[in-house]
């Protein structure tokens, strides 16, 4: 049986880590490279990092930054943030990202994912969807959740998966930064419709909240941020926990 990963995200913002609520006050949470060095001593499974100004204001993620994160850790790597073309996934992979995460991008052009994916294959390919429950419909929303779509959560999962995504990064817009659980629900239609992993991420709160997401919400991983970052669960006290709660975890 496959093993639940545990990701902390690294929301970056003028080359620094921060974490809002819903998307919008952000607070500092610290260097990147400190953080990410510290997740992999602390055993995080993978790291996600993601410029979250880099779509808004249409500026490439850092490959500076990407290298001296690369440099101090020893665990898969996604990038995020802003990216667009083959060419700017070839120089983050070159630098050392071991995936890439396309949000906004591949909305606006479909075909990115099937050229990403027959050029670097699709274990490098990450969709991230950041969707919003609004009258009991999951759509669609852009650049860092500020932009609403008319497009379905689940349809567009399913397309993703089609044209090579390996793995989706599932956000949603009402459960992040709230701390009140994942959205289980849609997590689970996800995981049963598709045949690639699913990240769950928003709305971690507590342990109790990670052990439902992968029990109920049958997801592959799960991603958080604020409560690695300031400290509110270790690392190896929730893969404890997890492993209580009989859920496969690397120790």
């Amino acid at each position: 049986m496959l093993t639940k990963r545990i990701i902390p995200c690294l929301d970056i913002k003028d080359g620094r880590t921060v974490k809002g609520v819903n998307f919008v006050d952000l607070r500092d949470a610290g260097d990147p490279v400190e953080l990410a060095k510290q997740y992999a001593d602390y055993g995080a499974d993978e790291l996600v990092f993601l410029d979250i100004s880099a779509t808004l204001e249409a500026r490439a993620t850092t490959l500076d930054m990407v290298l001296h994160v690369a440099e101090q850790v020893n665990i898969p790597f996604t990038v995020g943030g802003g990216i667009s073309s083959v060419e700017h996934v070839d120089a983050l992979l070159k630098c050392g990202a071991d995936k890439v995460s396309i949000n906004s991008s591949a909305v606006k052009r479909p075909e990115l994912v099937n050229e990403l994916a027959d050029k670097f294959g699709s274990q490098c390919v990450v969709v991230a969807i950041d969707a919003k429950e609004i009258d009991g419909a999951w759509k669609v929303h852009l650049a860092g959740g500020s932009i609403p779509t008319e497009i379905d959560l689940f349809e567009w999962a399913k397309e993703v998966e089609q044209r090579g995504a390996g793995e989706i990064l599932f956000t949603s817009m009402n459960h992040d930064g709230t701390k009140n659980g994942f959205a289980n629900e849609a997590l689970a239609k996800l995981s049963d419709m598709l045949n690639i992993p699913i990240i769950a991420s928003g709305g971690a709160g507590n342990v109790q909240h990670f052990v439902d997401t992968f029990k109920e919400g049958k997801a592959d991983a799960a991603l958080a941020a604020s409560v690695f970052h300031y400290g509110e669960i270790p690392i190896p006290f929730l893969k404890k926990e997890l492993k209580k709660h009989n859920v496969e975890v690397r120790l």
